[in-house]
C-alpha cells in the first residue's frame, strides 16, 4: 500500500484582511483533509495584510481539525513573548498550532523598530534558532500537572512544577518560568523553510545557518527545490542530519482552473504522486487561494484518496497528530521530583 502524503497549502492573498475570507480558505483546505495551512507575515509595511498570528488565532474557532501554522519573525521581537503569543494559538485551537520561523532582515524594518541596525543573516537565522530554542524551554518550564485549581484550599498551580529555564546564549539571556500553562501539544510544531540551494557544499553563510536551525529545531521543512532530483538530494542530506522524525514539504506551485482542465490537474497529480522524491509530501501555494483550495477539495483530494495517498479524515485532533509527530514530555518533569525554590515571574533581558 502506498505511503499517504502530508499536505499543507498557504492561505496568502495580498490585500484581504477579512477574517471570513482566511476562515473560508481555512474551511476548504480541513475539507481537503490537509495537514495544516500557513500565513505570512513580515515587518514590512504592506497595506492589506492581516496579522498572521492574530488572523489564525481568530479563525481557530471556525475549523475543527486543519493545523494553523503563522509566520512569527524572531527578529527585533523577545521570545518570551513569542512562546507566549504561539502556546496561545494552541489554547485557543485546542492543539493545532505551528510557528513558521521567519527574520527580518531589511534596513527599513530594522528602523521602525528603531532598535539597532539590521544584522547580517545568518545572524539573524543564529538568534531564531536561540529564539525557538527559548521557546521550547518555556513551553516545558511547566509540568503537564503543574495546575492544581483547587478553590477549596485556594491553589491554582503547584510551584515544584514550574522551572527555571536559565537560559543564556548569544543573543538571549532568559530566566523562566513561562506566565501561561504548557501547550496541548506540550509543544507547537515548529516549521523552518529551507532551499535545496541551503544544503550546497558552496551555500551562503545565511543558507547554511538556515540550515542549522532547521536540523537543530525544526518539526518539519518547507523545502524548496527547483526539481525532483533536487528535492531528492536535499531530503536525503536533511534526513541523514536530522533524523527520520523530521518530515520535509516540497514547496508546490498550484494554479488550477476552476473548470475541469484535465491538463494542469494531470500536472499537480504527477507532481504529487512522483516516487523517489525523498520527500514526506508537499507544501502547495496557490496562485489564487479561493479557486485552487476548492479544485483541491473537489477534484485533487478525492483522486488522490482513491489512490490511496490521502486519508479520508483526520487520525487525531492535534497537529501533531496529523503529522504522526509524538508529543514531547518536559525536559524538566524529572526534576520536579526535588524540592526547589519557588520560581519568581520570568525575568528576560538582552
Amino acid at each position: 500500500m502506498p505511503r499517504q502524503l502530508h499536505l499543507s497549502a498557504a492561505l496568502d492573498s495580498p490585500g484581504r484582511f477579512d477574517a471570513g475570507h482566511y476562515a473560508a480558505l481555512a474551511g476548504l483546505a480541513e475539507r481537503a483533509t490537509l495537514d495544516f495551512v500557513t500565513l505570512d507575515d513580515s515587518f514590512t509595511a504592506e497595506p492589506g495584510r492581516p496579522d498572521a498570528l492574530a488572523a489564525l488565532a481568530r479563525i481557530a474557532p471556525l475549523t475543527d481539525r486543519v493545523g494553523l501554522v503563522p509566520t512569527v519573525t524572531t527578529t527585533h521581537t523577545e521570545p518570551f513573548h513569542t512562546s507566549i503569543a504561539v502556546n496561545t494559538l494552541d489554547w485557543v485551537s485546542r492543539g493545532r498550532a505551528g510557528w513558521l520561523v521567519g527574520v527580518s532582515a531589511t534596513e527599513a524594518e530594522a528602523r521602525a523598530f528603531g532598535r539597532r541596525p539590521v544584522a547580517p543573516a545568518d545572524e539573524l537565522w543564529a538568534e531564531a534558532a536561540d529564539a525557538v530554542e527559548v521557546a521550547a524551554r518555556l513551553w516545558d518550564s511547566w509540568e503537564d500537572d503543574a495546575e492544581i485549581r483547587d478553590a477549596v484550599t485556594g491553589r491554582f498551580i503547584d510551584r515544584d512544577k514550574l522551572h527555571y529555564v536559565d537560559f543564556e546564549g548569544r543573543h538571549f539571556s532568559v530566566r523562566g518560568p513561562s506566565i501561561t500553562p504548557r501547550p496541548p501539544q506540550g509543544r507547537p510544531v515548529v516549521v523552518v523553510p529551507v532551499a535545496a540551494a541551503d544544503l550546497a557544499p558552496d551555500a551562503p553563510a545565511d543558507g547554511r545557518a538556515r540550515v542549522a536551525a532547521a536540523i537543530r529545531h525544526a518539526d518539519v521543512v518547507l523545502l524548496d527545490a527547483s526539481d525532483r532530483a533536487a528535492r531528492l538530494t536535499a531530503a536525503t542530506e536533511l534526513r541523514l542530519r536530522a533524523g527520520e522524525n523530521l518530515r520535509i514539504l516540497a514547496r508546490l506551485d498550484a494554479a488550477l482552473s476552476a473548470l475541469p482542465d484535465r491538463a494542469a490537474e494531470e500536472r499537480l497529480l504527477a507532481e504529487l504522486t512522483a516516487v523517489g522524491t525523498g520527500v514526506d509530501g508537499f507544501h502547495l501555494v496557490p496562485a489564487d487561494p479561493a479557486r485552487d483550495l476548492a479544485v483541491l477539495a473537489d477534484r485533487i483530494a478525492p483522486a488522490l484518496r482513491d489512490a490511496g495517498l490521502l486519508r479520508a479524515g483526520y487520525p487525531g485532533r492535534t497537529l501533531r497528530d496529523h503529522l504522526g509527530l509524538a508529543r514531547p514530555t518536559s525536559r524538566y518533569a524529572a526534576a520536579s521530583a526535588v524540592p526547589t525554590a519557588s520560581p519568581a515571574l520570568a525575568e528576560v533581558t538582552r
